[in-house]
């Protein structure tokens, strides 16, 4: 749930830092599972990028605005710390408000135009496009870092996502001149052929933070687009 204007006058702005780190090229895309919360989410975003994971994105649609402040602070400290990039996922105010790396919007959430206005230049603007090559173009066309694909399997996060398929990306990938990242059910059994297609990203939340060890599901699928 967004903040409303009132409440984003009354939160003091986090200090803009010298730098935002730039999008990789290629790597593993961690989405936080939002059952976490707090130190143990903290310190299993800490683990996943000491071994291998790329980029961040907080996802937390719960109502609760205090603890996703908090959150997406602590966050952006342990990414920071390692030069990774926070995204928030559809809140542009609370990456306003938290000086995040960037925002990730979906179909309902702000124009991508009205949030490259309020976050800057050097903001990191991705946009889901589900199955819709179209809705990619425009979303290039208009400015984005990176744009995502999926759901490609069946997935617990979004069980009635639309699908996705590897030849809608081979189709797309010579007209798209960002980064591609692939999301829903990918496990390092299912991805290869995602790679094989002109994936680059491959955005995750149950394979690496739903796993018994989140370092060593880290370790399989970094291995696969090392």
């Amino acid at each position: 749930m967004p903040y409303d204007r009132a409440q984003v006058e009354r939160i003091p702005a986090m200090p803009r830092a010298d730098f935002r780190v730039p999008w990789p090229e290629r790597g593993i895309y961690a989405v936080t599972p939002e059952h976490r919360s707090g130190a143990e989410l903290t310190a299993a975003v800490a683990s996943a990028i000491e071994h291998g994971v790329r980029a961040v994105q907080y996802r937390d649609k719960s109502v609760d605005l205090e603890r996703r402040r908090r959150d997406s602070e602590a966050l952006l400290e342990v990414c920071r710390a390692r030069n990774v990039p926070l995204i928030i996922n559809d809140d542009v105010d609370l990456a306003l408000a938290t000086g995040a790396d960037g925002v990730h919007l979906g179909r309902d959430d702000e124009a991508l135009a009205a949030a490259r206005s309020r976050l800057g230049d050097d903001a990191i603007i991705g946009v889901s496009c589900y199955d819709e090559p179209d809705r990619a173009l425009a979303a290039v066309r208009n400015g984005a870092d990176y744009v995502a694909f999926g759901s490609f399997f069946p997935s617990v996060t979004k069980p009635g996502a639309v699908r996705a398929t590897t030849g809608l990306v081979a189709a797309v990938r010579p007209r798209i001149g960002v980064p591609i990242v692939a999301i829903g059910g990918i496990t390092p059994e299912n991805a290869p052929p995602l790679l094989e297609c002109g994936v680059d990203l491959l955005a995750v939340v149950n394979a690496v933070f739903g796993a018994p060890d989140v370092a060593q599901a880290v370790r399989r699928l970094a291995r696969l687009v090392s």
